[in-house]
């Protein structure tokens, strides 16, 4: 792979042919799986410890911050990566943001101590604003639109910072001030003059993020069977509760990868509420892993939550990433038996808890989503076709 110094950070062609993700967008997507780990474990263990209130709204702020710096860096690399010296060295800064963020997850679920996220993620967006400056130098079609980014994220930053030093009661109403703050920058911004982001490139980062959420799950199934192994507590159970966890990843995958999404990238709205809207799937299907932690836990007896409180640790998140498949997936093709299955489906996850055996009942019906949407088998003519 070749590399210079310096290139002029013109924009790259949203037709572009072949484009794919570099190594160096797969290394930054692996390091974030260590801070959607540690957030997973942190609502993990804030369900176990009856802190279920508490727990969703730490794990909400923590994976707000690690998505938006993953999506603002995503976007921006599908418009202007140039793969020069001075752009490694500027993502691997990103990257080492991310590491001192992930650092900060436990602090943060714990102690609601932000400071240390706080810091890790200001250097992640910091470092991305001397990257659109790079852009708005090189190309004069979209510097406006560079300019109000990079001022946009320095105000923002700035407001992050001055939140440290707020009294306690003011922290959650600054911290949802500058949520809508960080949201309203990219929509501000592309007004006139949209970056040029490559739709199939998108689709396959935001693809790949989900695979990193999606693994959060499969680990907890993992969990299950060497507790089963190790520790022999009810193994039976737990090897149910791997299965279980097993088919509600596979079907939760196969809902979402079913159908190329590059296609409904097709204007600046659609796009932002698109990418907007992951944050439902990414942030549910890293709290199924947890969910499934917790089950472990009940059947282990580590845990002291109740089975309705432990049914609903799977049931909610997985019923609300069928609804974020449905609105952008699903929906913006039209009427459609799956358009009518999905939201029928989330609503019979969510309340499976009530009914008891929840986990199975979930899987069962994940997997049922997947055999409505799976095409017709196509009769053979007589005579024709191959074998």
């Amino acid at each position: 792979m070749s590399s210079t110094w310096y290139r002029p950070m013109a924009a790259r062609g949203a037709d572009e042919p072949h484009r794919a993700a570099t190594p160096l967008e797969l290394l930054f997507d692996l390091c974030f799986v260590v801070a959607v780990a540690q957030a997973a474990a942190g609502l993990h263990h804030a369900i176990a410890e009856h802190h279920v209130g508490q727990g969703v709204l730490g794990y909400g702020m923590v994976f707000f911050a690690i998505w938006w710096a993953w999506m603002n860096f995503t976007w921006f690399a599908s418009a202007y990566d140039t793969d020069d010296t001075a752009y490694r060295a500027t993502t691997l800064v990103q990257i080492a943001g991310a590491l001192v963020l992930a650092a900060g997850v436990g602090r943060a679920l714990d102690h609601g101590d932000f400071a240390v996220i706080t810091y890790g993620y200001v250097v992640m967006r910091l470092a991305m604003v001397t990257q659109w400056l790079r852009a708005a130098k090189a190309d004069p079609d979209h510097r406006r639109t560079a300019l109000r980014y990079a001022a946009g994220i320095t105000v923002v930053q700035i407001g992050w910072l001055v939140r440290l030093a707020l009294p306690q009661q003011w922290l959650l109403p600054a911290f949802f001030v500058l949520l809508l703050a960080e949201i309203a920058v990219p929509a501000l911004a592309e007004r006139g003059a949209t970056t040029p982001w490559h739709p199939g490139h998108i689709a396959e980062r935001y693809g790949l993020f989900t695979l990193i959420v999606l693994g959060e799950s499969i680990l907890a199934a993992t969990n299950a069977v060497r507790s089963a192994v190790d520790e022999g507590h009810g193994s039976v159970n737990l090897f149910g509760v791997a299965a279980a966890g097993l088919v509600i990843v596979f079907s939760l995958w196969w809902l979402y990868f079913d159908r190329p999404s590059e296609d409904l990238l097709t204007s600046l709205s659609a796009s932002l509420r698109w990418g907007y809207g992951h944050l439902v799937i990414f942030a549910s299907a890293g709290a199924v892993g947890a969910g499934l932690e917790v089950a472990v836990d009940l059947r282990t007896g580590k845990g002291e939550v109740s089975e309705l409180v432990a049914g609903m640790a799977t049931a909610v998140p997985v019923a609300l990433y069928l609804l974020g498949v449905w609105a952008l997936h699903v929906l913006p093709r039209g009427r459609s038996p799956l358009a009518i299955a999905f939201p029928v489906v989330a609503v019979l996850v969510a309340l499976s808890p009530l009914a008891g055996a929840s986990l199975y009942v979930t899987a069962v019906l994940v997997a049922l989503l997947v055999l409505v949407g799976l095409p017709a088998p196509r009769s053979r003519q007589a005579g024709g076709g191959q074998p």
